[in-house]
């Protein structure tokens, strides 16, 4: 820099010189710091309100070379999604990389020690997920740190007394000064999915729609869906042939939540909520379900039937469903032999992708799992630039069994992204939106 000063000094005067100063600053930094140039200036993005209303929106980068670190992921696969969510959200208000975290393979409530963890990239495409939320949240691998000693330790708060705007106020702190010196903060205590919640619900759903499934688990699901469509062909060979190929054989999904310890845990729900609309018998699932698509359907649909088998404790859930519904579960579909070989995580994750690419899903609102499938649904109508989701013979259409719709149906189910928060998913809920708005 000096000897450029003295090159030019007798001949620039003193704006020039300073110009020429900032201009080799900035050569030496990308020489020395080959990482800012493209990605950093790359994910210079405005915050659209992505915090708290009370927030105002702020400029920031994704900084690189900062790090998150947060608990390992439990719970079920749903569960897990959200807490991922949540950790990239937490880490973009700091203005941080969230390092990739752990899944848990096993599904353990209590015995967290147990619980068989593993890596994001065996589920999910890293890779995929950095190129589509780019600017958005970033993920990390522990090898892009530096200092591994140096580790400031942030824990999350607990009980009545930590409160929303406690954790919101704790996360500002930790965003500057001397906190945000250190190159990687830790966050310890309890599970991501317990977090508070200070972002609206497209913030999720845009992280959600970065979660791609590596192409091995994405190929059994196809090997899934392929087979139900596949049974629930019945027409003459001669219409088959007429058949385009562009329009495979329709199927409908419905996740029957009707297992031992779901039984159990609905009827103290409904008993503490005051409600009877969580839970539903098969016979109650059956009848809502063909009352909601009978008149929808133009062939015998086939209609898979997503059901935990191993916690099932009725053999009759393909019984009953009458002239034009083929039911099949997995064992009748003859596709055991593709869940039973991966840990539950990757098994559920098979389910969801069926459930997504089905026809028509039907699941229950207080579910998790068939909450987040209605949002993806809702989502790829939105990007298809549905006019009105609401017409009959839209696509992609869902519905929740457990709330009585129209002619003794299920209701029809839409998420509605304008929520403030992913409370009514997380913890689920019978006030859904339907096609007339909030019931």
């Amino acid at each position: 820099m000096e000897v450029l000063l003295k090159l030019f000094g007798g001949t620039l005067n003193i704006t020039t010189k300073c110009m020429v100063l900032l201009v080799t600053v900035l050569i030496l930094r990308v020489l020395l710091f080959p990482g800012f140039g493209g990605n950093e200036w790359r994910n210079f993005v405005f915050n659209d309100n992505l915090t708290s209303p009370s927030m105002s929106s702020y400029e920031f980068e994704i900084r690189q070379f900062k790090f998150l670190v947060v608990p390992q992921l439990v719970w079920g696969l749903n569960n897990q999604k959200i807490a991922f969510a949540r950790s990239c959200l937490t880490a973009r208000m700091l203005n941080r990389t969230l390092l990739m975290p752990s899944f848990s393979a096993s599904l353990f409530y209590k015995e967290i020690d147990q619980l068989q963890p593993i890596l994001f990239e065996k589920v999910f495409q890293f890779e995929k997920f950095n190129a589509l939320c780019s600017g958005f949240v970033q993920l990390g691998r522990y090898n892009n740190v530096l200092n591994r000693t140096r580790v400031l330790e942030m824990t999350k708060g607990s009980g009545r007394k930590w409160t929303l705007e406690r954790d919101l106020s704790q996360l500002k702190e930790y965003s500057k000064g001397s906190y945000d010196d250190y190159e990687v903060i830790e966050i310890i205590g309890k599970n991501p999915f317990l977090w508070h919640d200070h972002w609206p619900l497209k913030n999720y759903g845009k992280v959600f729609e970065c979660l791609l499934l590596i192409d091995e688990i994405r190929n059994e699901a196809e090997r899934v869906v392929s087979r139900i469509r596949e049974v629930g062909n019945t027409q003459p060979i001669e219409l088959q042939k007429d058949r385009s190929s562009s329009q495979p054989l329709p199927y409908v999904a419905v996740h029957m939540r009707i297992e031992i310890d779901w039984m159990i845990h609905c009827k103290k729900l409904e008993q503490r909520l005051n409600t009877n609309q969580i839970c539903s018998s098969k016979k109650e699932i059956v009848e809502r379900v063909r009352n909601s698509i009978i008149g929808l359907k133009k062939t015998p649909i086939a209609v898979y039937l997503a059901v935990a088998d191993k916690l099932l404790n009725n053999s009759s859930i393909m019984e009953d469903w009458g002239e034009g519904f083929l039911p099949f579960e997995k064992k009748k579909l003859g596709v055991e032999g593709i869940y039973s070989k991966y840990p539950y995580l990757i098994q559920s994750a098979i389910d969801y992708e069926v459930c997504l690419q089905a026809d028509i899903f039907v699941g229950n609102s207080f579910s998790t799992f068939s909450s987040l499938i209605v949002l993806e649904r809702t989502q790829k109508m939105i990007g298809m630039s549905v006019a009105s989701m609401c017409e009959a013979d839209v696509r992609w259409p869902s519905y929740a069994y457990n709330i009585q719709g129209e002619s003794n149906g299920a209701m029809r189910w839409i998420t509605n992204m304008s929520e403030s928060s992913l409370q009514t998913i997380s913890y689920g809920t019978n006030h859904i939106y339907d096609c007339k708005g909030h019931i």
